[in-house]
């Protein structure tokens, strides 16, 4: 299993256009990025390759990037920064399977599945594969699981991935905050690899208008607002989850400079072979 982070920021990326905050000119500075969150898995032994979440930056990623277009792409939710580059479809991908949660969120009143449906009926080499949570289902060669996850008002999923072959497995938290449900915790933890979401640090839930949440022993939230993690609850998750290895990913620009570049903050291009 090849995995390359092909996108590792929030929703704005970093840098941020227009920005000259110190975190954004540090990155310029050092020649890295953050752009919206994706993954690319290839799979050494079928040769086919499982993209999650497609950025609105898919063109620019897959540029940058030395991976072959998807074979198939797993959807995590319907926010933009990892719904919007599906429209890449169009005269780039042929016969391409998109597979998404089939549970009706109460929000919006449909599914994931049905969201992308409707949105993307344009496309004619889309087809949507609608999944179960919890329920295993295979492409390229892996056993993928859609894990339900916390990332309010709107239903949103983690994601496992193994390679049945060889055992490797990639977890990944989806966008969410702390309060995942032990179900879904155990079909996450053990992985070879987790990537989960941490935003802010945890002293900038003071300036959240819903504050933090899910504080620890020491009061410090492990989540920011209600829809992500802080940095210091990811780290928590991760330690929590007993994974062998962890990135931070879906980071913003608001971490201080300083510490913005830690060893286990992801950064785009970095590979892991699993």
């Amino acid at each position: 299993m090849e995995v390359t982070l092909l996108g590792t920021g929030d929703t704005t990326g970093t840098p941020t256009p227009n920005c000259e905050c110190d975190t954004c000119t540090e990155a310029r500075e050092r020649g890295v990025e953050r752009s919206r969150f994706s993954v690319h898995v290839h799979n050494e032994r079928t040769g086919e390759s499982l993209l999650v979440d497609a950025s609105p930056d898919f063109r620019q990623q897959f540029l940058d990037n030395d991976v072959a277009l998807p074979d198939a792409i797993c959807i995590s939710h319907i926010h933009f920064d990892h719904l919007d580059g599906l429209g890449n479809a169009y005269r780039l991908l042929e016969d391409v399977p998109v597979f998404a949660a089939d549970e009706t969120d109460p929000v919006t009143g449909e599914s994931v599945a049905e969201t992308i449906e409707e949105k993307y009926d344009y496309l004619d080499a889309v087809t949507v594969s609608p999944e179960s949570p919890f329920e295993p289902f295979e492409t390229c060669g892996f056993e993928v699981t859609l894990v339900p996850v916390e990332h309010p008002p709107l239903v949103c999923y983690g994601l496992r991935v193994e390679d049945p072959e060889t055992g490797a497995v990639l977890s990944l938290s989806g966008d969410t905050n702390y309060g995942v449900s032990e179900r879904s915790r155990e079909v996450l933890s053990g992985a070879d690899l987790l990537f989960v979401d941490g935003i802010v640090p945890a002293a900038y839930c003071e300036y959240h208008p819903y504050g933090g949440d899910h504080a620890d022993e020491n009061g410090i939230p492990r989540t920011f607002g209600t829809k992500h993690m802080t940095i210091e609850g990811a780290r928590a998750f991760a330690e929590d989850l007993s994974v062998e290895e962890y990135r931070l990913v879906h980071l913003s620009h608001y971490i201080a400079a300083e510490d913005a570049f830690d060893d286990d903050m992801a950064l785009d291009g970095e590979q892991f072979d699993l």
